[in-house]
């Protein structure tokens, strides 16, 4: 079954382009795919790595030495894939991001999120190491790091392998990959590219080993001392017997610190700690580590006349001198570095080693982290538009003072204590061991460099001395290493290369990625390779390396990237120079700013991560409880759903948006990718919930089965902890690179459209689970921000009309009111019975003297604005007589009546309730409506009396007299069907319901249904009370419509009950039967033979398979399309008219329609009679087609048509509906062409 230890082989992602790009073969014509070599490297060591530890965990074997080894072999790993990383960024991304742009800057940021992994993988190992206690624990935490550092890794590099390395093997000829990867051959260190070489080749046959040594002679310069070196690393039998007890890694050992040094001791068995044999060693000549003195003093005297320079460019400010000075102190920047870290790993600990009795006193750091950041920063500055020349000199002169200062103290501590107590204290050999090692921590392009420059500063004494020394070494480290040293001191001893030369080559390695000069270089008119080369400030951001792959001079020299070191040795402080910018690193900053449209995805990022956490939490419970294992399986499922519904609006809609953007083509491609692996990740957890599931569906849990239970669990939160991380990491890319993009370059607008046409898209289904699933992450502001995103985004369709049908979290009054909008007319949006009923209930109106005679003229002397506003509030005198007024006497007694008859309809309501439970508060509202409405009943001569006070009123002007006696019409009429429809259903309802009995759509087959649906209820038709089949068969019997709103109930056609409004029958009989395969609870729709979905934004049941499946929602045009119209032109609402043909409503009919080219719609029954006898549309007269033919048989009836003698050379001014030009025609009484375009779809002027 599938334990952790059966899964093993399922842990990391497919390496599938192994066999495409990692064959050996290829590396001569492709040399680029070194890289992906070095990743199969990496993923076997993983491999190896996890499978060493799964069996400690289940066997039990989980001893000291096993945790050494395991730290081993991840502190060479780390180092390895640093080094790798670093190359990436300083060295192919910065060449290929000159030839393709938007593709490095994503797999940059993947790099930062690895060092993470490691840190907490060694953090499990030094616990292990300490603690006695709860080793099975953390044995299991440990695990599961590595599981995830290997998913992590495995998937970063198929997608490199499948984006950035065949763009790699297009953009550049063979010969270029190969100067790239020497490149990075020469930017490691030597002690690591020793272990690296054969750890790389370890796991080769035979002939591949024999394909990869022909791969190494086309990289390697033709200088045959450099390819001896690289061949003797892969050699094993050439290996010195002191370095052959030690395995893989220990270039780690030195790298990460001093606590080694006793491990080298214990093998040392040149170290000679006779103070006998040393005095006569001594006796004999100088020792080897005397050469420092020399050294120091080459160093010395170097900063010194930088610092002259620097001085005289105070005046100067020539920006030649500027750049040759900045690349000097780059280059003793990088030896300082390399110095400090040899100090600190190997002499400092050899002190302590020698004195550990009595420790030493002047152990003290030869350079600070602190001091050599503050200089890198100024180094690698890129100065604002604001910063001037002198300014920044002046900066670098003061730093470099006081960073000079303490050099030059350190190293007098260092000849005076350290490097004399080493030379009293220990042998020749050991010396020359040291020193080597010291010389093996440089990278070989770096290492080339500090040679040349030392050996041009050498007198003829000192030059032998270090000529002397270097063949000693021979005895102690590779030979072939040892003689390419001797060449390298006597060619630059020989003086062929110059001090000034040298500068000058340094100058062209370090300075071709040079922001500093970029801004001054142009505006002094001197042109240079990098401003050249200048890219967009985004790709600045990304290119932080000092120096281009691409800038190399002849096949002969040894270049190195010195911003590998920085990633390496300044990894933070790099971040903090030009990396990422501070506020877009702020992921949640948004919050606080205006929400945008495109602010959904941040949104809906925040649910994500906030579920992925829960389900890691469920999932760390599962082996202890059982219990839980329905609500893992609930949400992992909905998280899984969900975001695969995100990842696919992302890849169809967002992404490709971001893409027709033509400055920010391939921007989005690795997430594209990304998607695609981790809908694998999904599934592996998918598939160990099976197995557990297959598990626990044995009846008897037997102890094996218990044992399978907790590996599968264990497996299972693995697997979750990968799935996590991998979906944080990329969820925090797209917000760092990709969501930025989209403010600074689409307007809100076009934000608006692409949240659009995502949500239009979106079937209904799947919006009922997102929405109340991402308002729960939400708080108040920000539920608020996202409902303000979708109101805007829908703002023409009814989205927010089938939100308030369903969900409680929207307010259902205002999302009516929003659906309206400001584009209805306030007059209209009106209720005719709220304008009469404010109108009458004024109190002059109720007054006498409002009330005057036939004939007598009557005036108001308050606004009409306060008229409608605010009823009832201008107070009239109660006291004054109205006896004698008729008007008055028929206004009580139409009050009498109403109330009257109120009470009546009330009882009669009550009494049909039919056990209801109506409350006091809702039998108060009724009786208010009914005296409301019974207020506004009036007869035929107080009706006319009203209409002529209206016309009368000089408050009011034309357009309101016409509005307010339109609606005095409209209320009456209102009313009066309301009373008819009342007491229609009042006798309905003492009556027995009609239509209780099955109708068949099939009566043979015995088919319940129609001739509309195929289902087996009735819907009761509350106005009629009655049953009939659908809505559609009640409206071809009646003569009114029914509100699909007041169905509530249905009867079951197999047993006649009547019930409530739902999918399968109540009734226990039928034993659940279903009502139809399809059910709308808000249409009230039961079909069981086509296919039906419910759009959210026209809110209504239309036939297909669905949004984002066969159809989308167009927002503008508030219509449902097929995918083929995703280009068509929008109108807004243009569903929401009549057929200019059959004059039926379009938006509810269930006839096919088709757009028009104009954008304007018809039934396509219509469109097919129509253009038998037109071509133009009824509605905005453009052509409905390409009239090419018919255009052309018109020119040629018009070219044989005589004109009348007094018609003949007139003119007639037109205008095209067309291409909307004006123009002019010759005379004809029906066809005039238009010269623009040549349509005779044109009208007279």
């Amino acid at each position: 079954m599938g334990g952790i230890g059966e899964s093993k082989k399922n842990d990391a992602l497919p390496s599938s382009s192994y066999s495409e790009l990692a064959d050996v073969k290829l590396l001569v014509e492709s040399p680029i795919l070194f890289f992906v070599l070095s990743h199969r490297a990496v993923d076997v060591e993983l491999v190896q790595i996890r499978r060493i530890a799964v069996e400690a965990l289940d066997t039990g074997s989980r001893g000291g030495e096993l945790v050494d080894e395991l730290s081993r072999r991840f502190h060479f790993l780390k180092l390895v894939y640093k080094y790798h990383c670093a190359a990436e960024d300083e060295v192919l991304f910065q060449a290929l991001d000159a030839q393709v742009k938007n593709v490095v800057f994503t797999y940059s940021l993947e790099h930062t999120s690895i060092d993470d992994l490691f840190s907490s993988i060694f953090n499990c190992l030094d616990r292990l190491q300490k603690e006695k206690e709860e080793i099975p624990i953390l044995f299991n935490e440990l695990t599961c790091s590595i599981g995830t550092i290997q998913t992590t890794i495995s998937q970063h590099m198929l997608k490199e392998e499948e984006q950035i390395f065949p763009l790699m093997m297009q953009q550049f000829t063979s010969k270029e990959q190969a100067r790239l990867v020497w490149q990075y051959l020469c930017s490691v260190p030597l002690m690591i590219l020793q272990d690296f070489m054969p750890w790389l080749t370890a796991s080769l046959s035979s002939d591949e080993k024999a394909d990869f040594l022909n791969f190494i002679h086309l990289v390697l310069p033709e200088e045959k001392l450099i390819q001896e070196v690289f061949i003797s690393w892969l050699d094993d039998n050439k290996e010195s017997s002191f370095w052959s007890c030690i395995k893989y890694g220990r270039g780690a050992k030195f790298h990460y610190g001093a606590a080694n040094m006793k491990y080298i001791f214990e093998l040392d068995v040149l170290m000679v700690q006779c103070r006998e044999k040393q005095q006569l060693e001594a006796s004999e000549g100088q020792n080897p580590i005397d050469g420092f003195h020399i050294w120091h003093a080459a160093i010395t005297r170097d900063l010194r006349v930088i610092m002259e320079e620097l001085y005289q460019l105070r005046s100067s400010l020539c920006v030649s001198t500027l750049s040759s000075v900045i690349t000097q102190l780059k280059f003793f920047a990088d030896v300082f570095t390399f110095y400090s870290n040899a100090l600190d790993q190997i002499y400092y600990p050899l002190v302590d080693q020698l004195t550990k009795d009595a420790p030493s006193t002047f152990h003290e750091q030869f350079i600070e982290r602190s001091q050599i950041e503050e200089l890198q920063r100024l180094l690698y500055y890129k100065l604002h538009e604001g910063i001037q020349l002198r300014v920044f000199t002046d900066m670098l002169c003061q730093e470099l003072e006081s960073f000079v200062a303490r050099i030059n103290k350190k190293l007098q501590l260092l000849e005076t204590q350290v490097f004399l107590f080493i030379r009293e204290t220990c042998s020749h050999e050991l010396q020359l061991w040291s020193l080597y090692m010291s010389l093996h921590m440089l990278p070989l392009g770096l290492l080339k460099c500090l040679i040349t420059w030392f050996s041009a500063h050498l007198s003829e004494d000192e030059s032998k001395v270090i000529l002397n020394n270097i063949k000693l070494g021979s005895a102690v480290v590779n030979k072939s290493f040892a003689t390419l040293l001797y060449e390298w001191v006597r060619m630059g001893y020989s003086g062929k290369i110059s001090v000034e030369k040298f500068r000058k080559d340094l100058e062209e390695m370090f300075c071709s990625r040079s922001y500093l000069f970029e801004k001054w270089s142009k505006s002094s008119g001197s042109s240079s390779s990098h401003s050249e080369m200048q890219s967009s400030d985004r790709s600045k951001t990304v290119l932080l390396g000092p120096n281009s792959a691409m800038t190399l001079n002849n096949k002969h020299d040894t270049p190195y990237s010195n911003g590998i070191n920085l990633h390496i040795f300044f990894s933070d402080s790099l971040k903090n120079l030009c990396f990422l910018n501070a506020t877009a690193a702020d992921g949640m900053g948004f919050y606080s700013l205006d929400v945008k449209p495109i602010d959904f995805f941040h949104f809906f990022h925040k649910a994500l991560k906030r579920d992925l956490q829960y389900v890691l939490s469920l999932s760390v419970k599962l082996a202890e409880d059982v219990g839980i294992l329905t609500e893992f399986e609930r949400r992992f499922h909905l998280v899984q759903f969900l975001y695969q519904l995100h990842s696919k609006s992302e890849d169809e809609i967002a992404f490709p948006a971001l893409e027709s953007k033509g400055q920010l083509q391939n921007v989005s491609h690795s997430y594209g990718i990304d998607h695609k692996l981790e809908v694998e990740q999904f599934n592996k957890i998918s598939v160990i919930l099976n197995e557990i599931n297959g598990l626990l569906g044995d009846v008897d849990m037997v102890d094996s089965n218990k044992l399978k239970y907790k590996k599968l669990c264990l497996n299972l939160h693995d697997t979750c902890i990968s799935m996590h991380k991998t979906l944080t990491d990329h969820i925090y890319r797209e917000e760092i690179e990709l969501w930025p993009l989209f403010k600074e370059h689409f307007s809100v607008e076009e934000q608006e459209k692409i949240i659009g046409d995502i949500l239009g898209r979106t079937k209904a289904e799947n919006l009922q689970e997102m929405i109340p699933w991402l308002m729960e992450s939400l708080t108040p502001e920000e539920q608020h921000g996202i409902m303000s995103i979708w109101r805007k985004a829908t703002k023409n369709t009814k989205f927010f009309e089938w939100l308030g049908e369903w969900w409680e979290g929207v307010n259902k009054d205002e999302s009516v009111n929003a659906e309206k909008g400001s584009k209805v007319s306030p007059s209209l949006a009106i209720d005719p019975l709220e304008v009469v009923s404010k109108y009458l209930s004024r109190d002059d109106f109720r007054s006498p003297s409002s009330f005057p005679e036939k004939g007598e003229n009557f005036s108001l002397t308050e606004s009409a604005d306060h008229e409608y506003g605010q009823s009832g509030s201008f107070a009239a005198d109660k006291t004054q007589n109205t006896k004698g007024n008729k008007n008055g006497d028929l206004f009580g007694d139409i009050t009498q009546h109403s109330t009257e008859v109120d009470k009546k309809r009330c009882n009669d309501t009550i009494d049909i309730a039919d056990q209801r439970e109506i409350t006091c508060w809702d039998t108060k509202l009724y009786e208010q409506s009914r005296q409301k409405e019974n207020h506004l009943m009036l007869t035929q001569d107080k009706l006319v009396d009203v209409v002529r006070r209206v016309s009368c009123d000089s408050s009011l002007d034309s357009e309101k007299k016409s509005y307010l006696m339109q609606s005095l019409l409209m209320s009456q009429w209102i009313l009066t069907q309301k009373k008819s429809h009342s007491e229609v259903a009042t006798a309905k309802d003492k009556e027995k319901i009609t239509g209780r009995c099955p109708s068949f759509r099939d009566e043979k087959e015995s088919v319940f249904g129609c001739n509309h649906y195929k289902r087996s209820c009735k819907l009761l038709a509350p106005c009629c009370n009655e049953l009939f089949p659908c809505i559609r068969c009640h409206d071809e019997i009646t003569d009114h419509c029914l509100d699909r709103k007041s169905i509530t109930q249905i009867m079951c056609m197999k047993c006649l009950k009547i019930q409530p409004l739902r999918p399968n029958c109540a009734s226990l009989s039928c034993n659940n039967f279903s009502m139809a395969k399809y059910y709308c609870r808000i249409c009230k729709v039961f079909d069981d033979e086509r296919q039906i979905y419910h759009c959210p934004f026209c809110n209504l049941c239309r036939l297909g398979k669905g949004l984002g499946i066969g159809y989308f929602h167009c927002m503008t045009c508030n219509a449902c399309m097929s995918k083929a119209l995703s280009v068509h032109t929008c109108r807004e609402k243009c569903l929401e008219d009549n057929c200019p043909i059959c004059h039926e409503y379009i938006f509810t009919s269930a006839s096919p329609v088709k757009q028009l080219p104009c954008g304007h719609l018809m039934h396509s029954t219509c469109f097919q009679d129509y253009t038998e006898t037109h071509y133009t549309c009824p509605i905005c007269s453009k052509t409905l087609g390409d009239m090419k033919v018919l255009f052309e048989m018109l020119d040629a009836f018009l070219s044989q048509e005589k004109i009348p003698e007094e018609y003949a050379g007139q003119i007639q001014v037109i205008l095209c509906n067309d291409c909307q030009k004006r123009g002019t025609a010759s005379f004809h009484w029906l066809y005039h062409k238009c010269s623009h375009c040549g349509s005779y779809s044109t009208r007279l002027i």
